[in-house]
């Protein structure tokens, strides 16, 4: 806890302080390296939480790609932003937290309103528009948190509503990849079903509850694992995309818990 502290006031503090200014300006001048800086911050982040990030695969890059992960904390976001360039999609509630809507923010998040079905396409349209542009957008698509020993269903509609805003701003090479989080160890020894709940953020805990079992917590080995990238095209099922998307996903975390390997994916001819 010491060190998080000592890093958390040498390091962390005095690189935000220069980055959010910098960050706000790259965005309004909307240059096209804005993802350097917010990657950047995730990787600090993942010292200063204890995270040691290990990747297997890579994310599909230079084409527009809607990336679909389970979901087990919000420390899933530090991990999967400290190895890929992505924009994410979130609940509208996290652009109105303090300090965190603003660095959502100047990562260029989407925000999803659950609690408005009318509110699906403007979060879709917005999704993809930025797809049209080259880039990578990131659905957690079970729609929520777990556990981290399965995988929930996961929700089509928004696939499928973004598989359409897609085409509709102009996008036509567009791949969906499936993501795996999958948290291995704690402090390097295998992690136990009970210790799981002091990583996963579920209900029956508290914002504050759990980041500070986070921060007090032990060293954390996390994996996240890239899927192989199918093509998406506007006559696609949505609902058969996103079984095949979570199939995949579900297989990864599954091997990933018991500790064995994933077979190597092939990526698409032309993602370097």
């Amino acid at each position: 806890m010491i060190f998080r502290t000592l890093f958390f006031i040498f390091v962390l503090v005095p690189f935000l302080v220069v980055v959010i200014p910098l960050q706000a300006l790259i965005l309004l001048l909307r240059l096209p390296f804005w993802p350097v800086l917010p990657r950047l911050f995730h990787r600090l982040g993942c010292v200063f939480l204890g995270l040691r990030v290990q990747v297997i695969g890579a994310a599909s890059t230079g084409r527009p790609t809607l990336l679909v992960s389970n979901h087990i904390s919000w420390t899933d976001i530090v991990a999967i932003g400290s190895v890929a360039d992505v924009t994410f999609v979130a609940k509208r509630e996290v652009g109105e937290w303090p300090f965190v809507g603003m660095m959502a923010n100047l990562q260029r998040t989407i925000y999803a309103d659950r609690g408005r079905r009318s509110a699906t396409g403007r979060t879709a349209r917005a999704m993809g528009r930025h797809m049209a542009s080259g880039n990578a957008v990131l659905l957690f698509a079970e729609g929520q948190s777990d556990i981290g020993t399965h995988v929930l269903p996961f929700r089509s509609a928004l696939i499928g509503a973004a598989q359409h805003a897609m085409i509709d701003a102009g996008a036509r090479d567009v791949v969906i990849q499936p993501v795996t989080v999958a948290y291995t160890r704690l402090q390097g020894l295998p992690v136990s079903r009970n210790e799981r709940s002091l990583i996963a953020w579920i209900k029956s805990k508290s914002v504050g509850q759990n980041i500070a079992e986070i921060l007090s917590g032990p060293v954390k080995d996390v994996t996240v694992a890239f899927g192989t990238p199918m093509p998406l095209s506007e006559s696609d099922n949505r609902k058969a995309v996103s079984k095949a998307a979570e199939i995949q996903v579900r297989a990864m975390l599954v091997a990933l818990n018991r500790g064995g390997k994933l077979p190597v994916q092939a990526p698409l001819p032309g993602n370097d």
